[in-house]
């Protein structure tokens, strides 16, 4: 099984006043094109979840909308409340070895996907640092388990320039 712990693209600076209910609080034009270009890359390469759980807060949305957008075949992009600020980790964990699909993907927000990350291949008190954007890879032998995992890759957009 392979999971992809994507943290939310670049988005509007928190307590930007157009925003009050920080939940409303859109990606950028810049988060937009970095992301696509970065899905569009792996894409080419088998970044191919065929079910995407995403935080419903709407950066974190936006970015999943974008996985749905760019990779084939088209995969089911599903909010989950356990991916909210404060994520669930073990009823994500159940909920995810539920779906048994082979590659699915995790939507979120920091400091929740580097902690995560961590737990899955074995980091006790440490945390993985996922940019705006970032896309780890954690394969697993057989279910998602915590420390059980192997970090694949991390990649984040700006490595495209």
């Amino acid at each position: 099984m392979l999971l992809y712990i994507v943290r939310h693209a670049l988005a509007g600076q928190h307590g930007d006043p157009r925003y009050p209910d920080d939940a409303l609080r859109p990606l950028t034009q810049k988060g937009h094109k970095q992301f696509r270009r970065l899905v569009k890359k792996l894409a080419r390469r088998g970044f191919a979840p065929t079910v995407v759980a995403t935080s419903p807060l709407a950066r974190c949305r936006q970015t999943a909308e974008i996985i749905g957008e760019r990779v084939g075949p088209t995969p089911d992009v599903v909010d989950s409340d356990f991916l909210q600020p404060g994520s669930q980790l073990d009823a994500l964990i159940a909920w995810s070895n539920e779906r048994g699909a082979e590659e699915l993907a995790w939507v979120g927000h920091a400091p929740d996907v580097d902690e995560m990350a961590a737990a899955l291949i074995g980091g006790r008190d440490g945390a993985i640092c996922f940019a705006k954007g970032a896309v780890a890879a954690i394969g697993f032998d057989d279910k998602i388990t915590r420390g059980q995992g192997e970090l694949r890759w991390l990649v984040a957009p700006q490595v495209l320039g």
